[in-house]
């Protein structure tokens, strides 16, 4: 399969998930998704009282200077590994 192939698979099957994944692994793969859907980061940080907004953007701006591809990949690896510890 292509790199957006297996990219696009994975995506998908992160939403079938039985458990919630923790916050934690949920902003890695945001900030995996978003560097690998828009590359780096192009929008300004949201207040302090957006709690939710903020914790994305820098879960997206750890991610800065990722290729997409190599955020494809990761993201791919994790999302692997997010199944394997939470199941289908």
């Amino acid at each position: 399969m292509s790199p957006q192939a297996d990219f696009d698979k994975a995506a998908e099957e992160v939403k079938k998930m039985k458990t919630k994944p923790s916050d934690d692994d949920l902003k890695e793969l945001y900030g995996l998704y978003k560097q690998s859907t828009v590359g780096n980061i192009n929008i300004e940080c949201p207040g302090m009282l957006d709690l939710k907004g903020k914790a994305k953007w820098e879960a997206w701006n750890l991610k800065k200077g990722l290729s997409k591809e190599e955020a494809m990949s990761a993201y791919v690896a994790k999302a692997h590994e997010l199944i394997e510890k939470y199941g289908l």
